[in-house]
């Protein structure tokens, strides 16, 4: 996956280009939509920071080795990310987890 891929999933399944984030949560890592996104005249990055950005997190979607299951994930969930509350797609690292949790 390419962070313009990444960026036309967000597009085609709910309109914007939302910002994503990784977190680490109770020994789990999860890629966040936020509910920011990229034409809201409030959002911190321009047009290429925010490709940039992208393609940093697909880097590492392709590392881990979760980029087929954020793809399954956002085109089945109903979730929607809205403010304060994002959408949160686990990603099951199997064996591999402790690679990287630090």
């Amino acid at each position: 996956m390419t962070g313009q891929e990444l960026h036309q999933l967000l597009l085609d399944k709910w309109g914007h280009s939302y910002d994503v984030q990784f977190r680490r949560t109770q020994g789990k890592i999860f890629l966040q939509v936020m509910w920011k996104y990229l034409e809201q005249a409030s959002f911190p990055l321009t047009e290429a920071e925010y490709q940039e950005h992208l393609d940093s997190v697909a880097n590492y979607l392709n590392a881990l080795g979760g980029t087929a299951q954020v793809k399954i994930f956002i085109t089945q969930t109903r979730d929607r990310p809205r403010l304060g509350k994002a959408v949160s797609i686990p990603l099951d690292l199997g064996e591999r987890a402790s690679e990287w949790i630090v």
